[in-house]
Order: structure tokens, then C-alpha cells, then sequence
């Protein structure tokens, strides 16, 4: 039997991306050939973060440990 999947190196161990059809300590041949990762998943948190569109203040970049801390300042 013989089958191609994709795996991830984790520094230690090959850790396949979908299941295999192998019984536990099944002893395999394993030919290494390295994937180029897909440019769409580069930067894709900040896909992702621009994608909430979250609204705030105008100046919340400029002011925002006023806004982080307001609450311990007023308590003081």
C-alpha cells in the first residue's frame, strides 16, 4: 500500500494532516519533500483582524493607555 500526504515537521516528530490507514508501530518508508507554504496564509491574522472591522475612537491609537488604564486612574 502506498499513500502521499501532507505532514508537519514540529522539530522532533512528522505530525500528518489527515489521518492515516496504518495500525500503531507500523514500520514506513518515508521520502521528504519540503511544501512551500501558500502565500494566502502569509498575514492572514491580520486578514483576519481587519476583517472584524471593530470601531473605536479616531485617536485610540494615540491615547490608548488612556484608555487601557482609565479605570485605575479614576479609582485613585
Amino acid at each position: 500500500m502506498s499513500q502521499t500526504v501532507q505532514a508537519i515537521f514540529d522539530g522532533q516528530v512528522f505530525k500528518p494532516e489527515q489521518p492515516l490507514e496504518l495500525a500503531p508501530n507500523t514500520r514506513v518508508l518515508i521520502t521528504i519533500k519540503a511544501v512551500d507554504q501558500p502565500e494566502s496564509r502569509r498575514g492572514a491574522f491580520l486578514r483576519a483582524a481587519r476583517s472584524l472591522k471593530l470601531e473605536g475612537p479616531a485617536d485610540w491609537s494615540e491615547t490608548i493607555d488612556d484608555y487601557l488604564y482609565a479605570q485605575e486612574s479614576d479609582a485613585k
